[in-house]
């Protein structure tokens, strides 16, 4: 076990599109240090090592390595679970890439298997930590918009197959829109808003079939076997209504990612898959004004550096599985909804996350 004078030590399960920004994002901290990888496929593995400088070792021998205290675990979403208890198992702390799960059921025993051993479940994303929304929860909690009333959440587009170069587990179970990008969503808006009370939703698909047009995989016919147009509406504990869409089945559109609308004038949050961008807030009979970004610009890894700084001060993480798995549920939620023609109230609470303070010269270094 290292002391808190030493980077930790830790590795990532699966090399696969997503492994290049945690890889990168790690190159910039003193906090931590990416000792090994791992992938079911040794070339992709032996490909990051060498990009990044890292040692190729196959699963069993990352999670039998003594010296790793924490695994990135960036498999698909199936694999989620069965790959975060492997890990628990192991005696090491874990972090998922997003969805937490794909059910409820195997999502409560990767919580459970944390509580037990005591080890820290974290969950992506973490983009919620990032200049833009940090800085849009600054100004709610500021009551620059007064309280919040209502709402918009939008991602729309057309799907993967049109460029991706491994589209089909996105129309598999774990997949569509809900489960890829709903995560980034629903975790912002609990960042900014609070914990979710209960979803009215009403979700179908446009296709039962998807054929790549992206290089690699052209012609490809992929079956749909997960809804790609979810809609409906998110009432918080707090009382604030957000409506959503989520899709893929819509080639062109010009709604906004969100705004929230409040007692004393609405804002503006940015593409909650980014970490910076622009907010805006319109002051009540005012027009919109930009807001500067209050703290610096960082990436993909933060909240894998928040958890390990978080486990070496004994404090909580942001990105902690509890806020996934309420997460989770909302997205669910949804499916649920259409298919039972009934709100489903939510049954897990969570805290929101504790914001970074301003004035942070450097978030991927310095603690709170």
């Amino acid at each position: 076990m290292s002391n808190n004078s030493e980077k930790m030590k830790i590795g990532i399960i699966g090399c696969g599109n997503i492994s290049g920004a945690y890889f990168g994002g790690a190159r910039n901290t003193d906090v931590l240090q990416i000792k090994s990888c791992a992938d079911l496929q040794m070339e992709a593995a032996q490909q990051r090592a060498e990009q990044f400088g890292c040692q190729a070792v196959t699963v069993d021998q990352l999670l039998s390595d003594p010296e790793i205290e924490l695994i990135v675990n960036l498999t698909i979403p199936r694999a989620h679970v069965e790959v975060g208890l492997q890990v628990l198992e192991a005696g090491k702390h874990v972090y998922s890439e997003k969805p937490f799960a794909v059910d409820l059921e195997n999502a409560k025993q990767l919580r459970q298997k944390g509580a037990t051993t005591g080890l820290r479940v974290g969950c992506a994303p973490d983009t919620f930590l990032g200049a833009g929304v940090q800085t849009a929860r600054q100004q709610m909690d500021a009551g620059k918009i007064g309280l919040a009333v209502a709402g918009t959440a939008f991602m729309c587009g057309h799907g993967h197959e049109n460029w991706h170069p491994n589209p089909a587990f996105y129309y598999d179970v774990g997949g569509g829109p809900m489960l890829d990008m709903g995560p980034y969503y629903i975790t912002a808006l609990i960042n900014i808003l609070g914990p979710v009370k209960r979803v009215a939703g009403v979700t179908t698909k446009a296709f039962e079939e998807r054929i790549a047009t992206s290089e690699a995989v052209r012609g490809l016919r992929i079956p749909v076997k997960t809804t790609t147009h979810l809609a409906g509406s998110i009432e918080f504990a707090n009382g604030a209504i957000i409506t959503m869409i989520m899709s893929f089945d819509m080639w062109r559109h010009s709604l906004p990612c969100i705004e929230i609308y409040g007692t004393e004038g609405s804002m503006q949050v940015p593409d909650p898959n980014g970490f910076g961008g622009s907010v805006r807030v319109s002051p009540a009979r005012s027009d919109w004004e930009d807001v500067p970004l209050a703290f610096p610009t960082n990436a993909r890894m933060i909240g894998v550096i928040d958890m390990v700084r978080a486990i070496r001060n004994n404090r909580p993480h942001r990105v902690s599985g509890d806020l996934a798995y309420h997460a989770l549920e909302v997205m669910l939620a949804f499916d649920r909804s259409s298919q039972t023609g009934t709100h489903i109230e939510i049954a897990s609470q969570v805290e929101r996350p504790a914001p970074f303070p301003v004035g942070l010269a450097e978030w991927r270094v310095d603690d709170d």
